[in-house]
């Protein structure tokens, strides 16, 4: 896997990995997971808490690095969710 891959992968898995746990927009998705399993459950505590899903997300991501990284619909992919982790990164310490 190149550098280039890599970082794609780190800045893809990091703006995935919030989405799931913090976003508005998988509120929805992080209360059926409640509501199914309990809110005190260790599948709840998952897609809460961005340290855990983040192993599940990368797991998922370095294949995909490996096997696709160089092509360009990898790369302009990551690249969008990358530099949307680094904007909204950018808003908390401007704003």
């Amino acid at each position: 896997m190149s550098l280039l891959a890599f970082l794609l992968s780190l800045g893809a898995t990091c703006r995935i990995t919030r989405f799931l746990t913090k976003d508005t927009l998988a509120a929805g998705f992080r209360s059926w997971v409640a509501g199914r399993f309990g809110d005190d459950s260790k599948p709840s505590y998952l897609v809460s808490c961005g340290w855990c899903s983040s192993i599940w997300v990368a797991a998922a991501m370095a294949p995909l690095a490996h096997w696709t990284g160089g092509t360009t619909g990898f790369q302009i992919t990551t690249a969008a969710l990358s530099l949307s982790y680094l904007t909204g990164l950018a808003s908390q310490w401007l704003d």
